[in-house]
């Protein structure tokens, strides 16, 4: 038997044994298997946490951004070393099949390379003789101590691309919260970061419980909060760290629709939309849930959709060949299956039903094969609410302001997609959406890094997202200083015009 870790946290440029008494089980969900401990920090080791990136953020902060992006350059440089060894931590931690795995980590790159631009980035503006002798010149400058609280999906991505770069580069330090479920990923990337020369305190990574978590959102030397989970769970931290005068992005929930009309390239766009419900075993914002089709090709799309499910081989997340790995533990195994009983109930047509999927030799491991509801209704929770796991759902309808409609009365608005070869459905579908990220047959709408990633209505709580020039903006502030240089005359004056300088002209 394969030794479980017990593993650590890291705080002021130190990896530490907790002191709690309370570790939480992570699985390999291939097996079923635990192959590691993670500890439930203490409220003290939290606050330890936090002391030590406040500590270090003068000194980080004045370092010049230049040498701030050359420990950026050398981490990126670690990551692609490590990439094989890092997507295979991935599959065995995450369940996430090593092509997916890889793009986990890959997603880690991309985002330390565009931070690696921050001396272009923090670029000031300035402009003299804003009024007759007065210059203006304004300045980003880092806020403080940031901390990141993550979900279990995309243990690579979103601590160490979403959050980590942007906030190092650009001269704050970072308390993160890692996934209890998913923490070995991240902590080996903290490996990384030190070994690229990052100081002490700059990057701190602990894994606790909710109650401790919540230190994070009172603690006054805590100037923000960037969280990814539940719908939920982001509002509760938006309410309560901005009434604690913090700044906040809480990436959220989302139940992303694809509409499907009678003129789309129908196969591509079948496989397409194969990759997008059914990749991460459906565990990701931005999964394609739901599709609404329009009723000309509506039959034909449903039985090549079934057709190409069947086709993708599940099996051990780390084995070369299998296309759908399992879910990342039991608990969300059986979320899974009660929402398919509940599309059952519900009056759904269960047309291809992943229950009962047994992988030979890893019968213990968390699988659940691909599902596909047909006939679902507007009314019908399993088409609105978010499953996050292999389940799809089929709506139909006749026509596209129909179809429309239907996908604008989600209470989410991360992504919406459209396949079709109609220009103008295409401009009008982008145009009138309400979803944050939109796809033109793509059915995966993430930008890459140098955008941000924005979801609208309810899954998004803040002002600011993360990534491009929104995450630039959540992890700094600006200055400007106006400045007056009197001659030999103006040094004589007997008076000071009430706004001294402050009106142009």
């Amino acid at each position: 038997m394969a030794e479980v870790k017990q593993l650590k946290f890291y705080a002021d440029g130190a990896w530490h044994e907790s002191k709690t008494s309370k570790y939480m089980d992570v699985y390999n969900p291939s097996t079923g298997k635990v192959i590691a401990h993670a500890p439930a920090c203490t409220k003290d080791e939290v606050e330890f946490a936090i002391e030590a990136a406040h500590k270090a953020f003068p000194a980080w902060s004045a370092t010049p951004v230049f040498k701030r992006s050359q420990v950026l350059f050398k981490f990126r440089d670690l990551v692609e070393k490590h990439l094989d060894e890092l997507t295979e931590l991935v599959a065995r931690e995450q369940g996430k099949v090593l092509s997916e795995a890889r793009g986990d980590i890959l997603k880690v790159k991309e985002p330390v390379e565009f931070a690696c631009g921050a001396p272009s980035l923090m670029l000031g503006e300035s402009l003299m003789d804003t009024s007759l002798g007065y210059d203006t010149v304004l300045y980003r400058e880092p806020v403080g101590v940031f901390a990141g609280i993550v979900p279990f999906n995309f243990p690579g991505m979103i601590p160490m691309g979403w959050m980590a770069p942007l906030c190092i580069a650009t001269g704050n330090t970072m308390v993160l919260k890692a996934a209890s479920m998913t923490p070995m990923t991240a902590l080996r990337l903290t490996e990384l970061w030190e070994e690229a020369g990052l100081p002490a305190g700059v990057l701190n990574i602990l894994t606790c419980s909710r109650n401790e978590a919540e230190i994070l959102l009172r603690h006054p030397a805590v100037k923000g909060i960037s969280f990814v989970g539940s719908t939920s769970v982001g509002l509760h931290i938006y309410s309560n760290a901005a009434a604690s005068g913090k700044r906040v992005q809480a990436l959220c929930e989302a139940k992303n629709h694809g509409f499907v009309l009678n003129d789309a390239a129908l196969e591509r766009s079948a496989r397409g939309i194969i990759n997008s419900s059914f990749g991460c075993a459906g565990q990701r914002c931005m999964a394609l849930p739901v599709i609404v089709a329009q009723e000309g090709i509506a039959d034909k799309l449903v039985a090549m959709l079934v057709k190409f499910a069947q086709e993708l081989k599940i099996g051990p997340a780390y084995e070369k060949e299998s296309q759908l790995g399992p879910l990342v533990n039991a608990g969300q195994k059986e979320n899974t299956l009660k929402w398919i009983e509940k599309g059952l109930e519900q009056g759904a047509k269960l047309v291809l039903d992943g229950r009962g999927v047994k992988v030979d030799g890893h019968e213990d491991g968390f699988y659940v094969g691909p599902t596909i509801f047909d006939h679902v209704t507007a009314e019908m929770s399993i088409g609105q609410e978010e499953i996050f796991g292999p389940v799809l759902c089929i709506k139909r309808v006749k026509t596209f302001e129909e179809g429309l409609e239907l996908m604008n009365q989600s209470e989410f608005g991360n992504g919406a997609v459209i396949f079709t070869q109609s220009g103008y459905y295409a401009r009008e579908f982008a145009r009138h959406s309400q979803a944050g990220m939109v796809g033109v047959n793509v059915g995966i709408p993430v930008p890459v890094g140098i955008f941000p990633f924005n979801g609208h209505k309810n899954s998004f709580f803040g002002d600011l997202h993360t990534l491009g020039k929104d995450g630039l903006r959540f992890f700094t502030e600006t200055k400007t200083v106006t400045s007056r240089w009197f001659d030999e005359e103006e040094m004589k004056a007997k008076s000071v015009d009430t706004w001294d300088g402050s009106v142009g002209g």
